[in-house]
């Protein structure tokens, strides 16, 4: 019976990528969204992969939505937590909503999608948790304290989630990509997508398909030795 993964921020960008990789690795994918009924239900229509509709920051909401997945497709064993919003702003400028939206879904999201499942994963002695952080939680960024706080907290997440669960067959490891080639990175103007590109060693932004890589990866048996670790796929931009 194929393991069963689920995807939060699913459906687009980064996610459908990641999304797309694991149904092509042989699991049965879950891919969750937020608001975007159209790209979801295109996206069900092109992969066969079901979306499911839920707000990521609302615990309530992630609980109903995890016990909805594991009712249709099995107990799930290997959850990434993709799903993140920006609100860019200079420090001076951010407003405590700007803070707090960025905080209640980039990081308490990862809280609200993981706790839930946890303790399956616990009882049956294997797990995969794999969290989609950010170069820019490494290094920081001009304009996102918000952001690159949730990024930056992420990567505690793991690496104490790693500690708990080990002894229980759980791995739970980060990914922190750089600039990819994703449609809100294509959007912006042409001459700042060239600034960008002229940090990065490689030349090029990244593909949505090199971090889905990455995820498959930590999800697979290949990977069982792999915990509390930060892949950084950034084309050579930033080191830790």
């Amino acid at each position: 019976m194929a393991r069963v993964a689920l995807v939060t921020g699913g459906s687009r960008g980064i996610g459908a990528a990641i999304s797309k990789a694991l149904k092509a690795a042989g699991y049965s994918v879950a891919a969750n969204y937020a608001g975007n009924d159209d790209a979801a239900k295109k996206f069900t229509e092109e992969t066969g992969i079901p979306t499911y509709k839920w707000n990521a920051a609302d615990y309530e909401a992630s609980k109903a939505g995890v016990e909805k997945v594991e009712a249709d497709l099995g107990p799930i064993d290997v959850v990434v937590a993709n799903a993140g919003i920006t609100r860019d702003a200079p420090f001076h400028k951010m407003t405590p909503e700007q803070w707090k939206e960025v905080i209640d879904t980039n990081l308490t999201g990862v809280f609200n999608t993981v706790h839930p499942i946890w303790p399956g994963m616990r009882d049956r002695k294997f797990g995969r948790v794999i969290v989609i952080s950010s170069i820019n939680g490494q290094k920081g960024q001009f304009g996102q304290v918000n952001y690159a706080a949730t990024k930056a907290g992420d990567l505690g997440i793991v690496k104490s989630l790693a500690q708990e669960g080990a002894r229980f067959g759980i791995t739970a490891n980060a990914i922190c990509p750089g600039y990819i080639a994703t449609e809100m990175v294509m959007a912006v103007p042409e001459k700042v997508r060239e600034a960008i590109i002229a940090q990065i060693p490689a030349g090029r932004l990244g593909e949505p398909e090199e971090i889905a890589r990455c995820v498959t990866f930590l999800a697979s048996d290949d990977a069982t030795f792999v915990n509390g670790s930060t892949i950084s796929a950034n084309g050579a931009q930033f080191f830790v």
